[in-house]
């Protein structure tokens, strides 16, 4: 981490439950957290900032659950030869998911994920480390704090629609955008918006009464949503695994 005027009074060290509710709101994900193993702060220690003793970021580990498919690709033959009852002791004596990174939004831009991802997984005794991001394309955070990455292919009805968008003049950067790509849809001639529109219709098929909503930006949030909403995997081996 950069050892910039702000970076350089912070410090990692064990949190609690209360430090993750502290700054849960800002977590893009509302649901409750699973079960929880290890949590880790960061704090500062500005004096003029120390006073106010609230977590300016925190990472939680819980335990692995007990399926994941991108798992089984990540760990090859790791657990080959293993019946249900062995697999999950397996997991659960080698290895820890990181289930919530959060950084309070004034601390963003400093890199902070990726040195509490880092400095964390070296702290956690076990063999693997792994996680699932939702917003892995955005911020690849876990990469940078050297966790490898792992992603499935999209959906056949994903990839329809993402070459679609993409003949339209949506690219790849774009889709983070929702007002954006909207905005382009919406500035379509007659015989490209129809094109788009009856492709973003069938895609919508498979979403029960959402397939009813009108064109729009709310449908278009929607529909981007589920395009992007496609989670990464990670993982860290650290030491060979007990067996």
């Amino acid at each position: 981490m950069s050892d910039c005027s702000i970076t350089k009074y912070l410090q990692i060290e064990p949190g609690s439950l209360g430090d993750y509710h502290c700054l849960s709101r800002f977590h893009y994900r509302s649901c409750g957290v699973p079960t929880m193993w290890k949590i880790y702060k960061i704090i500062d220690t500005h004096p003029a900032r120390a006073r106010y003793k609230t977590p300016v970021g925190v990472i939680i580990y819980s335990m692995p659950t007990a399926n994941c498919r991108l798992r089984n690709i990540a760990l090859g033959s790791v657990l080959d030869g293993l019946a249900v009852s062995q697999r999950l002791q397996w997991l659960n004596d080698n290895m820890r998911t990181i289930s919530r990174v959060i950084i309070e939004p004034r601390y963003r831009s400093l890199s902070l994920a990726a040195w509490l991802v880092s400095e964390t997984t070296s702290a956690v005794d076990m063999p693997y480390v792994e996680a699932l991001a939702t917003m892995g394309r955005v911020n690849p955070f876990f990469e940078r704090a050297k966790m490898r990455r792992y992603e499935s292919p999209p959906s056949e009805n994903n990839m329809q629609l993402l070459e679609a968008l993409s003949y339209v003049g949506a690219d790849e950067n774009m889709l983070v955008d929702p007002s954006a790509v909207h905005s382009l849809i919406d500035g379509l001639d007659e015989k490209r918006k129809l094109f788009i529109n009856t492709q973003i219709a069938r895609f919508m098929q498979v979403y029960g009464s959402r397939k009813q909503m009108p064109a729009g930006l709310e449908r278009t949030e929607f529909v981007l949503s589920r395009l992007t909403d496609r989670p990464v995997y990670y993982l860290k081996q650290k030491i060979k695994s007990k067996r």
